[in-house]
């Protein structure tokens, strides 16, 4: 049997974070299952420093949580006077002046921004509780699988704060600015059969199916050639920002490369 990169052991496995590659799929996993995989800005760099990391060949991406909750959000211990040894505190930051402040929060940022690249399909396989960052992070990626224990929650409205880390744009698109604004307002819970009925979530499965349900679907998005995926990608993602004539024209131009491209004259 060929062996896998994964054989060779994780291409980054630091911070609360692994990154495995297995040829065309990479997995991403938060690893930190006795905090409930709780977020930190050590934790938003590594995951940043996995997608810097993807090799080439990779398509899809898997991100997954150790343990029963897929990460219960912000470390709580950011939000303490003291903060976290190392880290600015959220004292230290609001005390930073404007361009500091949006230096600071844009780099955690970068952990959530690179899920969505055209050359890649990202999944995220969410069970039990996705809280605040956690529920914005599984929102960064194009497509979402749960388990019929998740619990989604933005919390951050509830702590005097807002929802910062990317997570606010794909909310309003999946499920309209009106249920956006009550979960984010309200912080309530939204179950696994909400979730799918909202458009929050592909589907939804039971959690001893989760791996396997993902996996299919991973190798599902695989069977089609790269280029078209990726073009269709790209015309799917930039449809909310065009109008009918421009999509059209886009559709235009895209098949236009595809045919060319098949036929063995493309650039």
């Amino acid at each position: 049997m060929a062996s896998s990169a994964q054989d060779l052991g994780p291409v980054l496995d630091k911070d609360g974070v692994r990154l495995t590659v297995d040829d065309a799929i990479a997995t991403v996993t938060l690893t930190n299952p006795a905090k409930r995989n709780a977020q930190s800005p050590a934790l938003w760099r590594a995951l940043a420093e996995a997608g810097r990391l993807l090799p080439g060949s990779v398509r899809v991406v898997v991100l997954r949580g150790e343990g029963k909750s897929f990460s219960a959000g912000l470390d709580r211990q950011m939000l303490s006077p003291e903060g976290i040894a190392g880290e600015p505190s959220f004292l230290d930051l609001a005390r930073s002046d404007d361009a500091a402040l949006d230096t600071a929060i844009a780099g955690y940022q970068e952990a959530f921004t690179w899920w969505r690249r055209s050359d890649i399909v990202s999944i995220a396989a969410v069970q039990g509780h996705a809280i605040g960052a956690g529920f914005q992070l599984a929102l960064a990626c194009d497509l979402r699988v749960v388990a019929d224990d998740v619990q989604f929650a933005m919390r951050e409205t509830s702590l005097g704060l807002v929802p910062d880390l990317t997570g606010t744009h794909p909310l309003v698109g999946l499920v309209g600015y009106a249920r956006a604004l009550e979960i984010c307002a309200t912080g309530r819970f939204v179950t696994a059969e909400e979730s799918v009925n909202t458009g929050l979530a592909n589907l939804a499965v039971p959690a001893a199916d989760l791996d396997a349900t993902v996996q299919d679907l991973a190798a599902a998005l695989l069977a089609a050639p790269r280029d078209a995926v990726i073009e269709t990608k790209a015309l799917l993602s930039g449809a909310r920002d065009r109008t009918y004539d421009e999509q059209r024209a886009a559709e235009r131009a895209a098949q236009a490369r595809r045919l060319r491209d098949l036929a063995g004259i493309g650039e």
